[in-house]
């Protein structure tokens, strides 16, 4: 199976979500489980039933989590000797050619996208564009409204 990519604070995140999961969450649906029991019958007992439904989404969250760490390959962009050219895990500032409008992303793994935050995903049609270009080149991204053109600013390794 290929090799995922995912930046060094994206697997960071997931781990410290799974952890969260195994040490606290995991811990308190187990005790709500045991004092569910404890009520009595449990085919009427809609405490049992809930918890129950809790425990199956933490293990299939965490059994996902431990899949997508073991399929990723973590890759530190600040290693890299900055080239100007655009890789996975930089952060591109375009400028949009007809407005003059400035835009910087960073291009993240598909589970760190976050556009409000200004990470974008390594497989959305921006990073496409932009992936193996320089500083200085010209992209056209087909937009839903219609193809934009960008000039690519600057490319940081942070």
């Amino acid at each position: 199976m290929a090799k995922v990519p995912m930046t060094v604070a994206g697997a960071e995140t997931l781990r410290e979500e799974l952890n969260e999961l195994k040490s606290v969450i995991r811990p308190k649906i187990s005790a709500a489980i045991a004092e569910a029991r404890e009520h009595g019958d449990l085919r009427e007992n809609a405490e049992y039933h809930a918890a129950r439904e809790q425990q199956s989404f933490c293990e299939g969250r965490i059994s996902e989590i431990e899949s997508k760490l073991a399929d990723s390959e973590i890759i530190d962009v600040t290693k890299f000797e900055p080239t100007g050219r655009v890789i996975f895990g930089t952060t591109v500032t375009l400028v949009n050619v007809e407005t003059e409008e400035s835009v910087s992303y960073k291009i993240v793994g598909e589970d760190e996208a976050d556009v409000p935050a200004g990470k974008i995903s390594v497989i959305s049609p921006i990073a496409r564009a932009v992936m193996g270009k320089n500083v200085g080149d010209e992209i056209v991204v087909n937009a839903p409204a219609g193809d934009v053109e960008y000039e690519i600013e600057s490319v940081r390794h942070l």
